[in-house]
């Protein structure tokens, strides 16, 4: 179960993280989408590395 919270967590975070991208790139005004690659991958890096950490901890 502790896996389906963090796979639900994983895609409302993406999500959010789209629009959020999408929004920043339309504020600033870029012909080339950004922050809807960035936002999205440094999210991931961050989840990765809390699941890396937590799972470590289990061990």
């Amino acid at each position: 179960m502790q896996y389906a919270g963090f796979a639900t967590q994983l895609v409302v975070v993406l999500l959010l993280a789209v629009y959020g991208g999408t929004w920043l790139d339309k504020k600033a005004g870029f012909r080339k989408p950004l922050f809807v690659w960035l936002l999205p991958l440094f999210l991931l890096i961050g989840m990765l590395i809390k699941l890396v950490r937590d799972l470590s901890k289990k061990s």
